[in-house]
């Protein structure tokens, strides 16, 4: 099939007037006037690369901890109509029987995918976190950085753990941080580490930040925080939260602008009420409850978020944010984060065919093209 009249973001991530042509599953050509086979015609389109979540709890009612195949079927399945082609279920702090039962579950609908969008396999937040800064975690599973129990779990579901999550002030933090790093991403998250705490745990492989700005120190100009040291890095990623609550908009606008177009990495945090009407839901075994899309605890703490990756980024549009950083930040900056930009995250040839054809005005989702076939029209799942 070739996609005629686009513009697009090449592999350069230039946007520039081309076809796109797909082959099975990958994008053969990109290029001028391309013919020879199939045409559709995407005059007033955006093509972008299939955006990739890798920060999503639940959505439409589901829970990665729910550990069934019918709620993760439930999260893929809604997160392609909104144009993410890869995610990661991300567990909570719950017991480890419970974080067992996910990472089985996920390990399953990995060998026998789920309609919709691609599992790419787990992000861990927890259990290895600040007990001060939970957040919506639960406090009676928090517990120090126990690399044993966690090569247990990754060995034990066939290393489909992506990223792991550690407060890295905790007792043995540096052991853990040495020997995860070269198994999977290391994140910074829910830590009460200052400014050089957490530029000596950069220098151990922690290569990521969760969340940035909630459940950590903050930005203050004589203690710059964990926040002013995943900026003044020049290597660490760090996740945000667009949904205009976690952030502020001008944070954001400052935020992208000092991290660069490489290091921003746009998260959902999306939790079960995702996708569904206000009103009471849960989160981590805690009750939690929704007032006008916003998900809290009973004692007004955040618990997630009910946003998805292409409402943030319409949102980072009207914020300020370049489109270019944007598109980057919902898809090929995720895919480097998890060792995954060889087949994923731009529009190249060679590369998977997962992409988002937008209109070039309003940034609405005509259609998504997922493994090179079209997956999802005018809002409806169309995959088998």
């Amino acid at each position: 099939m070739i996609y005629k009249n686009a513009l697009l973001f090449d592999g350069r991530f230039d946007l520039v007037r081309a076809d796109l042509e797909t082959e099975g599953a990958g994008i053969r050509r990109i290029g001028a006037s391309l013919d020879g086979g199939d045409a559709a015609d995407c005059t007033g389109c955006l093509l972008v690369p299939g955006f990739i979540d890798l920060h999503i709890h639940g959505c439409r009612g589901a829970d990665t901890c729910d550990a069934t195949r019918e709620a993760l079927e439930t999260m893929a399945s809604f997160l392609l109509t909104k144009g993410v082609t890869s995610f990661c279920p991300t567990t909570m702090t719950v017991s480890e029987e419970e974080i067992c039962d996910a990472l089985r579950n996920v390990q399953d609908c990995m060998a026998h995918p789920v309609r919709g969008a691609r599992i790419l396999g787990v992000n861990m937040e927890g259990p290895f976190l600040s007990e001060k800064r939970r957040g919506a975690q639960k406090a009676a599973y928090v517990r120090e950085p126990d690399f044993d129990s966690f090569r247990r779990w990754f060995d034990g579901c066939g290393g489909i753990v992506k990223l792991v999550d550690i407060a890295p002030e905790r007792p043995g933090a540096e052991s853990f941080v040495r020997q995860a790093a070269p198994l999977c991403t290391v994140s910074l998250a829910h830590s009460e580490a200052g400014y050089e705490e957490a530029l000596r745990a950069f220098s151990w492989g922690i290569s990521h930040v969760t969340h940035l700005c909630n459940a950590m120190t903050g930005f203050a100009h004589r203690a710059p925080g964990a926040v002013g040291a995943a900026l003044d890095s020049d290597t660490v990623r760090a996740e945000l939260i667009c949904d205009g609550l976690h952030i502020h908009p001008a944070a954001l606008r400052i935020l992208f602008r000092a991290l660069g177009e490489d290091r921003t990495i746009v998260i959902s945090d999306a939790m079960r009420a995702a996708g569904q009407a206000d009103g009471p839901s849960e989160l981590g075994g805690q009750p939690v409850f929704v007032k006008d899309g916003q998900a809290r605890l009973a004692d007004g703490t955040l618990a997630g978020s009910t946003a998805n990756l292409h409402q943030e980024l319409k949102n980072l549009i009207a914020f300020g944010v370049p489109l270019r950083q944007a598109v980057k930040s919902v898809s090929l900056n995720p895919a480097r984060a998890l060792r995954e930009e060889g087949r994923l995250g731009s529009l190249a040839p060679g590369k998977l065919a997962d992409f988002v054809a937008l209109d070039a005005r309003s940034l609405d989702i005509r259609f998504v093209v997922k493994d090179g076939r079209l997956a999802v029209k005018e809002g409806v799942l169309l995959e088998p």
